[in-house]
């Protein structure tokens, strides 16, 4: 028996995701004007205006497929290792703006990004045994992760 409606834990998913996701922006909205203008851009660097937009709809899809896979997987043993690694990549997600806009850790922030991106990989592996449309939801994540990566690696080779 399933306690919650799906409609609901949509809601509570997204909701949640939003707010975390733009936790880190939000504590280090101070640190990005002056220093993050500053620094020598790869090409391919998208104008600013691109970011917000862009996470926001990464955020909902992230919440969308928790949702969908809290609901819908089974449970057991694959379940909980599919909510374990994305619990861990929703920590590395969360923890890679303070490095790379609040402690200006070019360095330290590729490594968590790359961490990031491997466990989105796990994640997306784990929701396709159980439920491959959260699996499917996650790419688009995944890709636009990938993007940031070199956006990441090149500010650092850039701004040494």
């Amino acid at each position: 028996m399933r306690l919650m409606p799906l409609w609901t834990k949509i809601v509570v998913c997204v909701v949640v995701a939003e707010v975390l996701g733009g936790l880190g922006g939000w504590i280090t909205a101070g640190s990005i004007g002056d220093w993050y203008a500053a620094l020598e851009t790869p090409p391919g660097t998208p104008p600013n205006a691109v970011f917000g937009p862009v996470w926001g709809t990464l955020y909902a899809l992230i919440g969308l497929s928790l949702a969908l896979f809290w609901h819908r997987a089974p449970g057991g043993a694959d379940k909980r290792r599919g909510f374990a690694c994305f619990t861990v990549q929703a920590l590395l997600n969360l923890a890679w703006t303070p490095v790379f806009f609040g402690a200006h850790q070019l360095g330290l922030a590729l490594a968590v990004i790359l961490a990031l991106l491997v466990t989105i990989a796990l994640t997306i592996g784990g929701f396709w045994k159980l439920h491959r449309p959260a699996a499917i939801l996650l790419v688009p994540y995944l890709l636009w992760v990938g993007y940031a990566s070199y956006l990441n690696a090149g500010f650092l080779v850039l701004n040494r």
